[in-house]
């Protein structure tokens, strides 16, 4: 389990690194208020979780923030290049910040799933750690946080969370399945968004 939850931390990281700095830079964020951003958006979902396991947050304790530091500069340096280029930045978002939510819930629900975490347990530590992160950077910037106000967004860490909670009560948790579940989960919320599928609201 170490293995798959390192590797889906560091995709999530550098996937939230990217839709952090598109939120800044739509929010015409300066130098510093990019780098804030990025990194709350990349890094706190995951300080947020390993503070509710009791354990030292592996931001600081490794090189995520250095991953995040990179990854934001690249993706600015590759936003000057192709800023007028016909690329719909919103997608780029969307997928970035899909990318990141699965992750990030992948890891939440491996590491509750390791501390022997009933299944309310898995969901609450997936959902926070997937959403942690971006509702730090949109209080920051004075925003209603997206996972208030977009559907099927915080419904997806739920599902992740559900489905790695069954496939580890079926004693099937294993490199496919979680693959599996996350390709699952990433194509879930995309066609969601495509789609505009909505949950009820109450009037």
């Amino acid at each position: 389990m170490p293995e798959y939850f390192i590797f889906a931390d560091i995709i999530g990281i550098i996937a939230f690194s990217v839709s952090g700095f598109l939120i800044a830079i739509k929010n015409d964020l300066d130098i510093l208020g990019i780098l804030i951003a990025s990194a709350l958006t990349a890094l706190g979902g995951g300080i947020i979780r390993d503070a509710i396991l009791s354990s030292a947050p592996f931001a600081f304790t490794s090189i995520y923030p250095a991953l995040t530091l990179i990854t934001t500069v690249l993706t600015a340096y590759l936003f000057k290049i192709y800023n007028k280029a016909s690329i719909e930045r919103k997608w780029i978002f969307v997928v970035s910040d899909t990318i990141g939510l699965v992750a990030f819930s992948i890891t939440g629900a491996l590491l509750a799933i390791s501390a022997e975490y009933n299944f309310f347990g898995i969901v609450i530590l997936s959902f926070i750690t997937a959403v942690g992160g971006g509702v730090s950077r949109d209080i920051m910037i004075n925003k209603v946080p997206t996972v208030l106000i977009s559907d099927f967004y915080g419904s997806i860490a739920v599902i992740v969370a559900l489905l790695l909670a069954f496939v580890e009560l079926s004693d099937m948790l294993n490199e496919f399945t979680i693959i599996s579940i996350a390709l699952f989960s990433v194509s879930l919320r995309l066609v969601a968004y495509k789609k505009e599928w909505h949950l009820p609201k109450l009037s």
